[in-house]
């Protein structure tokens, strides 16, 4: 069973950075791709970054393209988001994603294990 767990949401204030982590277990983490997703209050969940198996491919939503970036260590079993120049707009519940496969497409159900999500609250 893949357990991944986020850490390192808070409250920022506009201009900020923060860190997300995700750890993952219960499979080989360097075979699958991983993601990010947000959530803000009253929305759908929104497909924010990916990065495939290798790390050697990504892909941003317009929206944060240009300030936030995913990477990954497969030594860590660990997947991060770099959020830069945050706007209260980025404020949501942030989750991170196990691919079902090696690559990734920006759409949830390509995605197969979620972790419980992160709050992130960027203040005007």
């Amino acid at each position: 069973q893949v357990q991944l767990v986020e850490s390192g949401g808070g409250l920022v204030q506009a201009g900020g950075s923060l860190r997300l982590s995700c750890a993952a277990s219960g499979r080989p983490f360097s075979r699958y791709a991983m993601g990010w997703f947000r959530q803000a209050p009253g929305k759908g969940r929104d497909f924010v970054a990916a990065i495939d198996w290798s790390g050697g491919n990504t892909g941003y939503a317009d929206a944060v393209k240009g300030r936030f970036t995913i990477s990954r260590d497969n030594a860590k079993n660990t997947v991060y988001l770099q959020m830069n120049s945050l706007r209260p707009e980025d404020t949501a519940v942030y989750y991170c994603a196990g691919g079902r496969g090696a690559y990734y497409n920006p759409y949830a159900d390509t995605f197969g294990s979620w972790g419980q999500g992160t709050q992130v609250t960027v203040s005007s």
